[in-house]
C-alpha cells in the first residue's frame, strides 16, 4: 500500500474539522504525488506570465527607490517556472535590479525544492534560500513577495447558517456533518447577510498571512502580489473542490491522493491586511492586470520572426491567461504594500479604505 493509500483518518476517532482534514490531506498529497500531473498553472501555460511578473517586480523596486538589496520571494513556487522566467527577463532589461536580488522560496516539499533548484540554477547571482513559511522570511531588507495559486490550497473552515447562529462542518467518512463551534470566529466574514442553510467559507491561514504581511509592511518597506481564483465581494457558498488524476472528484473520497482547493476570499484577505497596517490595491481580474502590464505588446514582440505554429502556440497560451471563459475573469489579483511605497503598476488605483 502506497503512502497515499494509507488511511489518514481513523473512523473510530469521529468527525474531523474540515480545515484539519484538508491540511493533513494536502500535506500528504504534496509529499507523495507530483501535483503537475493533476493541474497546470499560468507560468506553465505561457512564458509571458512570468516575464510580466518580473517586469512588475522591477517597476516596484524602482518605485521603492531602487534599494541596493531587496528580497524577491515566491510562496508556492511550483516547478520554479515563474521565478525562472522573471529572473531571465530582469537580468536582460534591468541588470541593476537583478544584481540587487536575494531570491527566497517558500516550499515545504523536498521533491519540489529539488525541481526548483534545477530550474533556477544560475538564474540568480546569489544562492537561492528556501523556507517553510512566509513568516520565516528575514526582515533585514525590503520584500517583494509573489504568490500565484498559493492561497487556494490553504485549509478552510465551513460554517452553515442555522437560525440566528452557526454550525461548523466536519468530515465523517465520505460525508459532511455539522457540529457546534469549538473555536472563535473571525469577525469580518460573519458580518455578511448569509441566508439560512447557506455555507460560509473562512480560510484562517490566509487571514493570518494577511495580518502578518500587514503588520510587516506597517513598519518595513515591502509589497506582496497574490494571484488566484476567487472573489472580491461579500459572498458565500461552497467552493471546496478536488482533482484526482486531472479530473474533478468528491473532495472527501481520496484524502492524500487528490488536490484539495477552495476559492480565495480576497475581500476578507484585503480586510485583514488593511486592518494590520498595509495599503491594499485590487482585487482586479487577471485579464485586467496582465493587460495593464502589456501582455499583448509582449505577445507581438515574441511572435516576430518565428514559425506560424509557434505564433499560434504563443497566442493560444496568452488567451488562456486572459480570456473571460478561461482564467481571465475567475482569477483575481490583489497587492499589499507598505503605506510609504508608491501605488503599484497593474491597478487602476488603490482600493478605498474599507472596501
Amino acid at each position: 500500500m502506497s503512502a497515499a493509500q494509507v488511511p489518514l483518518f481513523d473512523p473510530a476517532d469521529g468527525p474531523v474539522r474540515l480545515d484539519r482534514f484538508m491540511a493533513r490531506a494536502n500535506a500528504t498529497y504534496y509529499a507523495t504525488r507530483n501535483p503537475f500531473d493533476d493541474f497546470i498553472t499560468a507560468p506553465e501555460i505561457s512564458q509571458i506570465f512570468g516575464e510580466l511578473i518580473g517586469a512588475w517586480a522591477a517597476a516596484v523596486w524602482q518605485g521603492m527607490g531602487a534599494p541596493p538589496r531587496v528580497m524577491l520571494a515566491e510562496a508556492g513556487p511550483g516547478r520554479g517556472t515563474l521565478m525562472a522566467d522573471a529572473l531571465r527577463l530582469v537580468a536582460r532589461v534591468l541588470p541593476s535590479f537583478h544584481a540587487a536580488l536575494d531570491v527566497h522560496l517558500i516550499e515545504t516539499s523536498a521533491a519540489l525544492r529539488e525541481v526548483q533548484a534545477q530550474a533556477l540554477s544560475g538564474a540568480a547571482l546569489r544562492p537561492v534560500t528556501w523556507h517553510d513559511r512566509v513568516e520565516n522570511l528575514p526582515t533585514e531588507v525590503p520584500l517583494i513577495l509573489l504568490g500565484n495559486e498559493f492561497l487556494d490550497a490553504l485549509p478552510i473552515r465551513q460554517f452553515v447558517r442555522r437560525g440566528a447562529g452557526w454550525l461548523e462542518r466536519a468530515v465523517d467518512g465520505l460525508t459532511f456533518t455539522e457540529q457546534a463551534l469549538i473555536a472563535p470566529l473571525p469577525v469580518e466574514p460573519f458580518q455578511r447577510a448569509v441566508p439560512e442553510g447557506e455555507v460560509l467559507e473562512v480560510c484562517e491561514p490566509a487571514l493570518s498571512l494577511a495580518a502578518h504581511l500587514g503588520a510587516r509592511f506597517s513598519t518595513q518597506p515591502g509589497v506582496a502580489l497574490m494571484i488566484d481564483y476567487g472573489f472580491d465581494s461579500p459572498s458565500w457558498g461552497e467552493s471546496l473542490q478536488a482533482l484526482f488524476e486531472g479530473q474533478p472528484a468528491w473532495p472527501l473520497d481520496r484524502p492524500g491522493a487528490a488536490d484539495l482547493t477552495a476559492h480565495v476570499d480576497f475581500r476578507a484577505f484585503g480586510f485583514a491586511a488593511r486592518a494590520a497596517g498595509a495599503a491594499v490595491q485590487g482585487a482586479v481580474t487577471q485579464a485586467e492586470f496582465l493587460g495593464a502590464l502589456g501582455l499583448f505588446a509582449r505577445l507581438t514582440r515574441l511572435a516576430q520572426g518565428v514559425a506560424p505554429a509557434q505564433v499560434a502556440a504563443l497566442r493560444d497560451g496568452a488567451m488562456r491567461l486572459v480570456a473571460p471563459e478561461q482564467m481571465g475573469r475567475l482569477f483575481k489579483v490583489m497587492a499589499l504594500r507598505a503605506p510609504g511605497v508608491a501605488p503599484l503598476p497593474g491597478f487602476a488605483q488603490p482600493s478605498p479604505s474599507g472596501s
